[in-house]
This record gives structure tokens, C-alpha cells and sequence, in this order.
């Protein structure tokens, strides 16, 4: 058994080396981040609206059963994972939007996002105001820090301190916990 845990902890590791290589497009200095994240709505598409942080969405587990699919359930409801790897959203690369597939609500923007060669869609910073975190002590040998939509509670992910300069920081998303809004 210990040895399972050891391996298991192992396969959980950051992917340092490869989150730290070079980004041309990343901002490069907390100002250029700050601006990102203030002009998230230039990446919306031309007449989308879409719900505000305030606007809270509170639903009973089966109204949440008939509005998502099982696995999104999982992921967003139960706190789940999906596999590395089996997101298309990962390999996204057209300006836009992404939104809590539970709610609708506006997280990141492909402004926002990096490959970090983990399988999972990644981003530096998010939308202010639309997360919440709290610790995840799921593991026995370690604690991370996960975090979840503002507005409905549906678990997206980890956030890791290994992500590109200058925030360090990478937010390991579930692909199934977003859905994409292309801007055009």
C-alpha cells in the first residue's frame, strides 16, 4: 500500500520543466496581468451576455443531475477529475471565453491561458471575482488548494504556484467544468 501512495504522489507532481518554458504571449510584468484580467470582456463575442458573480445559482442535486452531463456532474457537484488529456478545450487556441459549464459565468479568458503540458487546460490568472478557494485535504500526503466558481460552487479545479512568470501561478482546470465561448 505505501508504495502505491508513493507512486500515486509521483504521478501528481508539477510538470515544472515543462510549465516554466518560454511564452511569447504571456505578460511579462503585474501590470500587463492586471490589464488582462480588466479587459476579459474585449474576448467576449459581440451581443453575448452573460450572468454576474452576484447572481448566485443555488440547485437541488437533481436539478443539477437533469442540467449536466454525469461526468461534468462529477467533476463540478462531487469534486471530481477528469483524465489528462481527454479535454479538447486543452488544446484551445481561438480568443474567447471560458465559462463554468454549471452556470454559465465568465472565469478566464484565452487571454489568460498557457500549455502547461499536463493535459489539463491551465491558466496564469483568472476573471476577478469569479472564485472562491479553500484548502483540499483529499490526499494524505499533501494539500493543495482547489478552487471553484463564485457563483454556483462547481469545483473546477487546483491551483499550483509552478505557472509561468510573472504570477507563478497555474490553475489546473477540468475541461469539463468549462464550456468555450469563441469571441467571433
Amino acid at each position: 500500500m505505501e508504495r502505491r501512495t508513493i507512486l500515486a504522489a509521483l504521478t501528481l507532481l508539477p510538470f515544472s520543466a515543462l510549465v516554466r518554458r518560454a511564452h511569447a504571449a504571456l505578460p511579462t510584468n503585474m501590470k500587463e496581468v492586471h490589464a488582462v484580467e480588466a479587459e476579459w470582456r474585449m474576448l467576449l463575442a459581440p451581443g453575448s451576455t452573460v450572468p454576474e458573480p452576484g447572481d448566485k445559482l443555488s440547485l437541488s442535486a437533481a436539478e443539477w443531475k437533469k442540467r449536466l452531463t454525469a461526468q461534468q456532474y462529477d467533476v463540478l457537484r462531487e469534486e471530481g477529475t477528469e483524465r489528462a488529456g481527454t479535454s479538447p478545450l486543452d488544446r484551445e487556441k481561438r480568443p474567447g471565453v471560458f465559462v463554468c459549464a454549471g452556470c454559465g459565468l465568465p472565469l478566464f479568458t484565452s487571454a489568460m491561458k498557457f500549455n502547461s503540458g499536463t493535459g489539463w487546460p491551465s491558466f496564469f490568472t483568472f476573471i476577478p471575482g469569479s472564485m472562491g478557494t479553500r484548502k483540499d485535504h483529499k490526499l494524505i500526503f499533501m494539500t493543495r488548494t482547489e478552487y471553484h466558481c463564485i457563483r454556483c460552487g462547481g469545483h473546477q479545479g487546483h491551483v499550483f504556484d509552478d505557472g509561468p512568470p510573472p504570477t507563478g501561478l497555474r490553475y489546473c482546470n477540468n475541461g469539463v467544468a468549462l464550456r468555450f465561448i469563441p469571441k467571433g
